[in-house]
């Protein structure tokens, strides 16, 4: 699945489904971004996929203001 900023708005703004249901989906998301990065790829394509982790984060934290904190506290001591 290709990752956009609007497919995780889509997904936050769903009213019918709950929020364990929407963190689980960003959170599958977040991962097969990282999976999908390799030994041969580059700066530039890993920068992003941090960046979009960091988007994504931030979406979970209005959902789930502590788990989304921790998100973004542990993905910046990296």
């Amino acid at each position: 699945m290709k990752y956009s900023n609007e497919l995780i708005d889509k997904i936050l703004n769903y009213s019918s489904i709950k929020d364990k249901i929407k963190i689980d989906r960003m959170l599958e998301i977040d991962a097969n971004q990282y999976c999908n990065l390799g030994c041969d790829s580059t700066i530039t394509e890993k920068k992003q996929v941090w960046k979009n982790s960091r988007y994504i984060y931030k979406a979970i934290q209005k959902i789930n203001h502590e788990m989304g904190s921790k998100f973004l506290l542990y993905q910046d001591e990296k």
